[in-house]
């Protein structure tokens, strides 16, 4: 099966057994449907949890806003809350993994770029010079 969605929020590697490592993060997939005899459009949004076993350093990428295609198998986590209530969310256990759109680098991350090369006694380079 193959998925493709929006990751929510900063991937996360957690350590289990055997010193096994797994990328945990969450994607939202949007959808939307005009029901019959209706014009108005109904916007859908489904949010599934992922787990990627094969490289903990695909975490560095997996940030939020980035653009993921996955392939794997889904899985169903069904328990019950305090009250006793049935709950349940899905789980996608990947095992192909492909960034379409990474997230852009913010003003702040280019800021401490600059400054990081600043302190190495650099001049950070600035659009006047330019070889070209």
């Amino acid at each position: 099966m193959e998925i493709t969605g929006r990751v929510t929020a900063d991937a996360v590697v957690h350590k289990v057994n055997n010193n096994k490592e797994v990328v945990n993060f969450s994607i939202a997939i949007n959808d939307s449907y005009k029901p019959k005899g209706s014009t108005e459009v109904i916007e859908v949004t489904t949010y599934i949890n992922c787990s990627y076993w094969l490289n903990s350093k695909t975490a560095q990428w997996l940030k939020k806003a980035a653009i993921v295609q996955l392939s794997g198998r889904i899985g169903l986590n069904v328990y019950s809350n305090a009250e006793g209530k049935a709950m349940g969310s899905l789980t996608f256990h990947s095992n192909s993994l492909k960034i379409l759109a990474f997230v852009k680098r913010t003003e702040q991350t280019e800021n401490s770029g600059a400054s990081q090369s600043a302190k190495l006694g650099e001049q950070p380079e600035t659009a006047d010079d330019l070889p070209f």
